[in-house]
């Protein structure tokens, strides 16, 4: 089949694939715990895409054209024998790119099961290497030693190059920036900032929180000086700079500032099988009930590709407001 491409022309290239709505942490700016407090109902286990489902599902994106799948949430590593979909996933032909995006809290215990069944990758979330930035943002007490023993554990599983990536929100953690760079500046992994997005309705978002990814640069290039350096691949999102005495890289996300909507190639599937087209979408297509029902799942996905004119971040950055109601980041992940 031939790449599959929408209005702009831009295929499908990534798919990324939500497990769980779950979390055990309450970041402030994802799942805040005023509103995702311990009476917040959860998805019911026979509402989820079953790994069945979502092996299928992977299966004619591919076929039109996807090469990277990254698995995400909520917490992915909460879904019951998540090995097994690895597993299912690494083995289909054309699938290049096999990841999971990960709090590392139980990477411990299963960086070695996950890379096993065919994980090539993980990236970690880790907003500051202090624990009170870090505790406060994610809301639940976790240490950072945790988190850094769960990246040594993916990395000697190999599950490298490890990414980590952090949000920074102006007010809470932009002074853990060079810290970060300082910290992880030579060892092989590769730290990207993230500027502080409007994902979702819950977040309380306001432009004057966004740290611009121009400031985060400057400060870690004033202490450890920087070179940009070309993305990896077409439509790559982080904007990659090298450390000039040639140990190693940082990059920036900045969807806020410098939106990258015209190179966007990721699909995202929820945990429930709904097909959203923007990390910023309001509503999707139910892919779940379509597939569950004996309908013709891929010319669902054929359609809704081939009408898709997202390009969010770039009309909110012309108004430099946030626009509408859009889905929650913790229900189709990062």
């Amino acid at each position: 089949m031939s790449d599959l491409v929408d209005r702009f022309q831009r295929p499908v290239r990534d798919l990324r694939i939500s497990v769980t709505d779950r979390c055990n942490f309450r970041c402030t700016y994802c799942m805040p715990k005023e509103l995702f407090g311990k009476d917040h109902e959860f998805l019911p286990r026979e509402q989820l895409l079953s790994f069945e489902e979502i092996t299928t599902l992977t299966r004619m994106f591919v076929d039109r054209g996807a090469e990277k799948v990254r698995i995400t949430g909520g917490e992915p590593l909460l879904r019951k024998d998540l090995e097994k979909l690895i597993g299912r996933l690494a083995s289909i032909e054309g699938v290049e790119d096999l990841t999971l995006t990960t709090n590392a809290s139980l990477l411990v215990r299963k960086a070695r099961s996950l890379a096993a069944a065919g994980l090539g990758r993980v990236t970690v979330s880790l907003d500051a290497l202090d624990d009170p930035t870090f505790q406060s943002m994610n809301d639940v007490g976790f240490p950072v030693a945790a988190v850094l023993e769960g990246i040594e554990a993916a990395a000697e599983a190999g599950l490298g190059p490890i990414k980590v990536n952090a949000v920074v929100k102006r007010g809470a953690n932009e002074h853990a920036v060079v810290d970060m760079a300082r910290h992880f500046k030579g060892t092989g992994h590769i730290v990207r900032f993230i500027e502080y997005m409007d994902v979702g309705s819950t977040n309380g978002w306001r432009l004057d929180d966004v740290v611009p990814a121009e400031e985060m640069i400057s400060a870690i290039n004033q202490v450890f000086p920087l070179e940009p350096i070309p993305p990896n691949y077409p439509g790559e999102v982080a904007s990659r700079f090298r450390y000039l005495d040639g140990e190693g890289e940082v990059g920036v996300i900045a969807s806020v500032t410098r939106p990258f909507c015209g190179s966007c190639t990721r699909a995202r599937l929820s945990a429930e099988g709904v097909l959203y087209t923007c990390l910023f979408a309001s509503s999707g297509s139910n892919l779940r009930d379509a597939i569950r029902a004996g309908e013709d799942v891929g010319s669902i996905i054929d359609r809704v590709w081939s009408n898709r004119e997202d390009r969010y971040s770039e009309i909110r950055s012309a108004q430099t407001v946030s626009i509408g109601s859009r889905v929650e980041m913790s229900y189709i992940g990062g």
